[in-house]
């Protein structure tokens, strides 16, 4: 029991203690709550009276600005009013001097009217002797009109007679033309029956070839570049012998000309005649291959082949056209038969390669003269450069002298129509304008 009574003491006294320590710490709470009041409210109070301070300087600063603000009217009342003043002297000024111009102007503009008057007077009156002036000059240029018309007609009629005889000389020398045509026919056919003559003969036949072979190499190459009846060093005579360059060296061109074996083919009416016409053409040519590939193409001497010329075109295209077996065994001997129209653009051939080597041997000469030429086109170049400036240095100095020259123009004109008052500035002149006084 006691045991239980003193367990009740200690519990009561222990709430006692919790209550007390409960209330202390409410107490402390309150108190600590109390003074953070007090710290922000003294916190406001200092901002508070800080605002109040710079609001009293805005108060000093508006007042100020508001005495600055009636200062500055009053000044620019002022000025308003000197601008006034100003404007109304200019205005005075601008209105004398238009009236003192009003007055020049009139002035000049009575002597002008009576100046242009006194000019139109003595224009109408030059323009009135320069029509009857003109007047005579047009009828003294139609009584010319007149006399060259008449002579001109008289002249045709000369003419028409002069024409008429002329046109009869003219056939009478016609006549005589076909007169001497007709001799020149009768003497053509004397030269024809004297060509069979010469062809009916195998030398003389010969002989006309080698001329015409002649005729045709001196036309086409160079006279140093072939040699006639040339001999070779195994004793033969090439007609020709054409100096060619290695390769392919020097080649010979032999006239020959079947010529009876053509007329018997030529001529021929039985089966049996054209044959034995044909076996005697391919036996003439083949003859005349060999004796050419043996005779002249020599190794080491002249080109590996050589040239067959016939003399008619006709023998080459009955060769080619019925006889191609002959073409063919000449290219097999490197004998190349030619005509008078294929030996010439053959022998073009020939000059172009002549002309080839020569320019081969010529080219460090060339080469030099190239050289040559082009520090000869620097130089004209550095000059043409040198002249191309001068000319722009004197088109601008000229391009100057005539704005010079169009202005002394224009003012001598203007000097001549007694412009004074219209005589434009000059454009380096600046007109000055009204400033506005600063306050």
């Amino acid at each position: 029991m006691n045991e239980l009574d003193l367990a009740s003491v200690d519990l009561e006294t222990l709430a006692l203690y919790v209550v007390g320590g409960v209330g202390l710490a409410m107490l402390l709470l309150v108190l600590l709550l109390r003074n953070s009041a007090q710290k922000r409210a003294e916190r406001t109070e200092a901002v508070i009276a800080q605002h109040m301070g710079q609001m009293a300087q805005r108060v000093d600063q508006l007042a100020t600005g508001q005495a600055h603000l009636d200062g500055n009217l009053q000044a620019q009342a002022q000025s308003q009013g000197q601008i006034a003043t100003l404007m109304e002297q200019r205005l005075g000024e601008v209105q004398v001097n238009m009236h003192e111009n009003l007055s020049k102007v009139q002035r000049s503009t009575g002597e002008n009217l009576a100046t242009m008057q006194q000019k139109m007077t003595d224009t109408l009156a030059a323009q009135q002797l320069q029509m009857q002036e003109n007047l005579a000059n047009m009828q003294l240029r139609t009584g010319h009109a007149l006399n060259e018309m008449q002579e001109k007609l008289n002249a045709s009629l000369s003419g028409s007679a002069k024409q008429t005889a002329t046109s009869l000389t003219q056939l009478q020398e016609r006549l005589q033309t076909i007169d001497k045509a007709q001799e020149n026919i009768t003497r053509l056919s004397g030269d024809v029956l004297s060509l069979q003559d010469i062809l009916s003969n195998k030398q003389t036949r010969g002989a006309f070839g080698e001329i015409q072979l002649n005729d045709i190499v001196s036309k086409a190459l160079p006279s140093d570049s072939y040699a006639l009846q040339h001999t070779l060093s195994n004793g033969r005579r090439a007609d020709c012998l054409i100096h060619l360059p290695n390769p392919p060296g020097p080649i010979v061109i032999d006239s020959k000309f079947p010529l009876e074996a053509y007329e018997m083919l030529r001529n021929a009416t039985t089966q049996a005649e054209l044959n034995e016409a044909a076996r005697m053409l391919r036996t003439s040519v083949k003859k005349h291959i060999r004796d050419i590939s043996e005779k002249y193409i020599v190794e080491g001497e002249t080109a590996d082949g050589a040239l067959m010329f016939l003399p008619s075109e006709a023998v080459y295209a009955e060769l080619h056209a019925n006889f191609p077996e002959l073409v063919r065994e000449g290219f097999e001997a490197r004998v190349w038969i030619v005509s008078p129209t294929t030996c010439m653009a053959t022998l073009n051939t020939m000059r172009a390669i002549l002309k080839d080597a020569r320019m081969r041997e010529q080219a460090g000469a060339i080469r030099k003269e190239l050289g040559l030429l082009h520090k000869d086109v620097d130089r004209l170049g550095t000059r043409v450069e040198n002249l191309d400036r001068h000319f722009g240095q004197a088109a601008k100095d000229i391009s100057e002298i005539k704005i010079s020259a169009d202005k002394a123009g224009r003012r001598a004109r203007r000097l001549d129509n007694f412009d004074f008052e219209e005589l434009a500035p000059d454009e380096d002149d600046k007109v000055v304008p009204l400033t506005k006084p600063e306050s």
